[in-house]
């Protein structure tokens, strides 16, 4: 394998710019455009109920069948579409014809059957539900001729995400507190930035109850615990990243102090994530974790200022994982760089 040797250039050239040049910007664009429409290898998550449904990828998911999975299908257009708000000089043809299939009424309008059909109702809760939303406000805010088309299409099945967080989570009892794509915390965060931006009370206010009932509580959060062997997600970081989000800046820091107060300390350390094989698609999930762990932290100091030091902290995280992924092995490049994005653009 050989190492994205821009991505190791990037980390000195942001440092000193805060922006992505245009030939990285191009780089990070080609690894979504490579896989979201390439099939195969894929994990589909479906039951069958009988043999008729069992059927391709495609099939299935004819807008978000590439990338390995679904969900990395959806933030792979999400980090096309932020790319190419970011960098018009990115937009060709090629690029808004892959965007103008994938995301066409005809195909979404086949998501939406899909969840439908029965003992699909929960598939991609709510990993996926939240990132989708996410796309959703990516395109809205998007000032290209086709964006308007493509937000139109998605809609639908944004608002049955919408409808089926509000009718879930009020029997969810228990937060779900692990280190991958069932993690509460981070279910709830791109989800509630939806809700403020349509003004959708519904989703908003159960939202910030379940938020509430789930972590306002808690104390003394054991970060040392952290992390397991296959973590993308901080279940500690998650927590904080939504509770800054429905909290005032007063009560977050208070709740904050009793939840880790480590965090308070200009000596505190956090190692990031040690990754021994990015071949093996369950060990690499630590290089997301160290992207995950950065744009909780970033959020944090932009809330709380005075928790500035912990910047440093986020940067080598960053640092470490940018630096090390790899070209050609798929179990890395069909996700990481939406992780790196995201990371960096909350920088």
């Amino acid at each position: 394998m050989k190492k994205l040797t821009f991505l190791f250039l990037f980390v000195s050239t942001f440092a000193f710019s805060q922006q992505i040049s245009i030939s990285e910007a191009k780089r990070l664009i080609s690894l979504p455009l490579k896989c979201v429409q390439k099939e195969y290898p894929n994990k589909l998550g479906q039951v069958l109920n009988d043999g008729t449904d069992l059927k391709s990828p495609s099939v299935l998911h004819p807008s978000f069948y590439g990338c390995f999975d679904w969900h990395s299908s959806v933030h792979g257009h999400w980090l096309i579409v932020r790319l190419l708000k970011e960098y018009p000089d990115l937009v060709n043809d090629t690029v808004l014809r892959v965007l103008k299939t994938n995301l066409s009424k005809d195909n979404i309008d086949q998501e939406i059957a899909y969840f439908n059909t029965k003992n699909n109702g929960s598939f991609e809760r709510t990993y996926g539900w939240n990132w989708l939303l996410k796309l959703q406000l990516e395109l809205e805010g998007w000032k290209h001729p086709l964006a308007k088309e493509l937000s139109k299409n998605l809609q639908p099945l944004s608002a049955l995400f919408c409808q089926k967080y509000v009718d879930f989570l009020p029997k969810l009892n228990y937060a779900i507190r692990s280190g991958d794509h069932i993690n509460t915390a981070f279910g709830l965060t791109f989800a509630y930035d939806y809700a403020l931006a349509h003004s959708n009370d519904s989703l908003k206010q159960v939202i910030e109850k379940r938020a509430h009932d789930f972590y306002f509580n808690d104390q003394k959060y054991p970060l040392h615990l952290e992390p397991s062997g296959y973590d993308f997600l901080s279940g500690g970081f998650e927590e904080m990243d939504i509770m800054r989000r429905i909290l005032s800046k007063d009560e977050f820091k208070k709740w904050l102090k009793g939840f880790a107060p480590q965090l308070f300390s200009k000596k505190f350390v956090l190692e990031p994530g040690k990754v021994s094989d990015r071949s093996d698609g369950h060990l690499v999930h630590l290089d997301g974790l160290n992207f995950s762990r950065a744009w909780c932290i970033y959020g944090i100091t932009k809330t709380l200022p005075e928790l500035s030091h912990l910047n440093a902290i986020a940067d080598k995280h960053i640092e470490t994982s940018l630096k090390n992924i790899v070209d050609g092995d798929y179990m890395g490049e069909h996700w990481l760089a939406s992780f790196a994005l995201l990371a960096l653009l909350n920088k």
